[in-house]
C-alpha cells in the first residue's frame, strides 16, 4: 500500500456541512420515492382519464404525458424540488472542497510525481473540449468536468466525487460494493465465466468511480482510462496511485482515440452516451470497434431505451433530465435502436447483448445470480434500482 495520502481523505466537511449533505440525500430520496409515487397516482387517477375523455385515447408517448402534466401543480412542485435538490447536491460539498483546495492539488501533484502504483497521467492542454461539455453544466454541476480555476486544479474532480456520494447516499444501500461497475462486472463473471480480459479501456472515466469497481472484479488487466476533463483525470490518478491501482489516464476525446488497432480486450462506459449526440456516439463506437481485439467486449451502462419502458409514463419520468438537468441528448439517445447503432459501427448484430438486473449489493447474491441467468428480476425498488447494460462482442 502506498504512503501517499488518499485524495478522498482530504475532504473534511464540518458538522454543519455533513448535516446539509445528509439532508440533501434524504430530500432526493423523498422526491424520487414517495413524492414520485404521489405524482403517478395523480396521473393515473386524474390526468390520464382526462386525456382519454378529451382525445378518445390515453397518451401513447412520454412526450404526450409530459404535455398533459405540465399544468399539474404536483408535477411543477416535484420538478422544482428535484431540480433544486440536484443543485444543492453540489452546493453542499463546494465549501469543503474550496477550503481544502490547495491540499487537494498538492496530494494530486505528489501522486503524479511518485506514481508508486506504476500508473501514469498524460494531459494534453490542446485537447478540444466538446461543446457538449463546455456549453452547459452537465448534471447542473457548476463548471462541469473540465473547468480549471488554478494551476493543476482538481476542484471539479473533488466536487464530482463527493457530490456523487451525496447524490447516491440515500439510495445506495449496498455502499461501496454496489453501483454499475460492480453490478455489470459481476454479471459478466456469471454470464461469461471464461471471459478473462488482459487489457482494459474506460471511456469518460471522470473520477474513476465505476472503473475501479470493474478492476476489482477483473484484477491483473493493463488498465487505461480517458476523459476530456483534466481536473477529473488528476483526481482519478491520485486515487489510483494512493490505493495501489495501476491505471494509465489520458486526456483525449473518445471520437479520436490515439490507441492502435486491436489494443483492448475490454472497453466500458458508464452513463456516458446519453450526454453526447447520436452523431458523436456513432463516431465513438467506430473507434471502439477499431481498438477492440477480435473476441473483445464493449459493455456500457445507460438509461433504458424507449423500447424497454413499461409505458409512456415511465418514459416521461426518465426524460425529465433532458429538460431540467442539462442533459439534452437523453431523449435522442434513448430513441435509438441500439443493435442497429452497433451494427453501423461494424459489430455483427448477432454479437449484440443487453440485460437489466438489480444492483449488486442491494440483494442477496443468490437473487442477483438468478436475475443474471434470466430468471424473473425483482421489481425496481424491491432490491434497489435495476441497471441496464448493453454492448457487443467483436
Amino acid at each position: 500500500m502506498s504512503n501517499l495520502k488518499n485524495i478522498d481523505d482530504v475532504f473534511e466537511p464540518t458538522h454543519d456541512e455533513v448535516s446539509r449533505q445528509r439532508f440533501v440525500s434524504i430530500l432526493r430520496k423523498r422526491v424520487l420515492g414517495e413524492f414520485a409515487k404521489d405524482m403517478q397516482t395523480v396521473y393515473s387517477h386524474t390526468v390520464e382519464p382526462r386525456c382519454e375523455r378529451k382525445n378518445g385515447r390515453k397518451p401513447k408517448t412520454g412526450i404526450e404525458v409530459r404535455k398533459a402534466m405540465l399544468d399539474q401543480p404536483i408535477f411543477q412542485e416535484w420538478s422544482a424540488l428535484r431540480h433544486n435538490a440536484q443543485l444543492m447536491t453540489w452546493w453542499s460539498v463546494q465549501p469543503a472542497v474550496e477550503r481544502k483546495l490547495p491540499e487537494f492539488i498538492q496530494v494530486a501533484k505528489d501522486a503524479a510525481a511518485a506514481t508508486p502504483a506504476g500508473g501514469s497521467l498524460r494531459l494534453n492542454p490542446s485537447t478540444a473540449i466538446p461543446a457538449t461539455v463546455t456549453e452547459l453544466d452537465v448534471h447542473l454541476m457548476p463548471g462541469c468536468f473540465h473547468s480549471e480555476h488554478l494551476a493543476d486544479d482538481v476542484a471539479q474532480g473533488a466536487v464530482l466525487q463527493h457530490g456523487g456520494r451525496v447524490f447516491s447516499g440515500a439510495l445506495t444501500r449496498g455502499g461501496s460494493n454496489s453501483g454499475w461497475g460492480a453490478t455489470t462486472a459481476r454479471a459478466l463473471k456469471i454470464k461469461f465465466p471464461d471471459f478473462a480480459p488482459k487489457s482494459y479501456l474506460d471511456l469518460g472515466c471522470a473520477v474513476g468511480k465505476e472503473m475501479f469497481k470493474v478492476i476489482e472484479v477483473y484484477p491483473g488487466m493493463d488498465n487505461h482510462a480517458i476523459d476530456v476533463g483534466a481536473p477529473v483525470l488528476r483526481y482519478a490518478h491520485a486515487r489510483a496511485e494512493a490505493t495501489g491501482v495501476r491505471v494509465h489516464f489520458r486526456q483525449q476525446n473518445a471520437e479520436t482515440l490515439d490507441y492502435p488497432d486491436n489494443s483492448f480486450d475490454f472497453v466500458t462506459s458508464s452513463f456516458f452516451f446519453h450526454e453526447i449526440s447520436v452523431k458523436s456516439s456513432k463516431a465513438i463506437l467506430k473507434e471502439v470497434f477499431r481498438v477492440l481485439k477480435p473476441g473483445g467486449l464493449m459493455i456500457n451502462q445507460e438509461l433504458i431505451p424507449v423500447s424497454l419502458v413499461t409505458g409512456p409514463y415511465e418514459d416521461f419520468v426518465i426524460d425529465w433530465d433532458a429538460y431540467y438537468n442539462n442533459e439534452p441528448y437523453y431523449y435522442q439517445f434513448r430513441h435509438q435502436d441500439l443493435r442497429t447503432l452497433f451494427a453501423e459501427a461494424g459489430f455483427k448484430p448477432k454479437n449484440y447483448l443487453q440485460f437489466r438486473i438489480p444492483m449488486y449489493g442491494t440483494c442477496p447474491d443468490a437473487t442477483f445470480a438468478a436475475a443474471v441467468r434470466g430468471e424473473p428480476v425483482p421489481p425496481s425498488g424491491a432490491h434497489g434500482p435495476r441497471w441496464f447494460s448493453f454492448g457487443a462482442w467483436k
